[in-house]
């Protein structure tokens, strides 16, 4: 299995485009230590088969240009067999409009309540039925079901639910039990990766599936519960948002650190984190913890 980081950061990317934060002033400045990076997005293949993405960024056109590997056979071709969306949001589901001159339907994998809210709320599914149109493949947690494309190429994906928040523009009709977070264990040739960029909570079950896990790419927005908040340009706190913060004393870098047998790799990183900085003292304190912080384009073979 491999697996490529399209996206680091989180909503926005970083630079974030109204923020003036110490991160993005750096970035602007071509300051040493912090980099540009593209919104939250993954791919995953097996055997050097077409990818497989991982939500749809603001950033996908570029980060498709990541895929590209030998040489086109057709004046139109695609790197990617398919798109799965770990939630609705629209960090997370926008690049799906510019996909839209596909020459085929876009192959879409998601659960009921993400088509749901992309009918009803954010209506991306009807707007593409006027271009290539979706296929949609219905995910339902805890069900594994087998990506490849033929019996000698196996690449399963089982999506698991997450404590998190509905996209704020479906709030209105969300419902208390409905879940509107997964992330994915994907497996192949023995080996299993877990992709959770959105979690508002660590559990047993979801600590259990991470220590079986070769690989983990977590969610590690943001620093502290009140950075946002403390900046002044937020008045929701990391949790109130649905990403549980990575310090403190029920932070998740306390659970990760004792996590033995994944590699532990974050994702979703908001602009304002000071571990985006690599000499920060916080990026020393995740790194002493056994955990990594993520990059565009960083390649994962398992």
């Amino acid at each position: 299995m491999e697996v490529k980081i399209l996206g680091t950061a989180a909503g926005g990317g970083l630079p974030q485009w109204n923020c003036n934060c110490p991160n993005c002033q750096a970035v602007r400045a071509s300051s040493a230590g912090v980099c540009w990076l593209n919104q939250s997005s993954i791919a995953v293949r097996a055997n050097n088969q077409p990818w497989f993405l991982v939500n749809a960024s603001p950033d996908v056109r570029q980060q498709l240009e990541l895929l590209r590997d030998g040489k086109p056979v057709s004046i139109r071709s695609s790197p990617i067999a398919g798109i799965l969306l770990t939630d609705a949001e629209i960090d997370h589901t926008t690049g799906l409009i510019l996909l839209r001159e596909s020459s085929e339907p876009l192959r879409v994998y998601g659960t009921d309540t993400v088509r749901i809210a992309l009918t009803e709320g954010f209506p991306l599914l009807s707007t593409l039925a006027g271009y290539c149109g979706v296929k949609w493949s219905l995910l339902e947690p805890g069900i594994p079901i087998n990506l490849g494309l033929d019996a000698a190429n196996q690449l399963e994906v089982e999506a698991f639910p997450l404590a998190a928040k509905p996209p704020k523009y479906m709030r209105h009709k969300a419902v208390a039990d409905e879940v509107w977070v997964v992330g994915f264990t994907f497996r192949a040739s023995g080996k299993v990766m877990t992709y959770a960029p959105g979690l508002a909570q660590l559990d047993d079950t979801v600590l259990e599936r991470f220590e079986s896990s070769d690989c983990i790419l977590i969610d590690g927005t943001c620093w502290q519960d009140d950075e946002l908040v403390s900046l002044g340009i937020a008045n929701r706190k990391a949790r109130e948002m649905g990403h549980l913060p990575l310090s403190g004393a029920e932070g998740s870098i306390q659970h990760l650190a004792q996590l033995r047998h994944p590699r532990k790799i974050l994702v979703h990183i908001n602009n304002t984190n000071p571990i985006l900085m690599a000499n920060s003292q916080e990026r020393q304190v995740v790194e002493k913890a056994g955990i990594e912080v993520g990059d565009d384009g960083l390649t994962i073979e398992l």
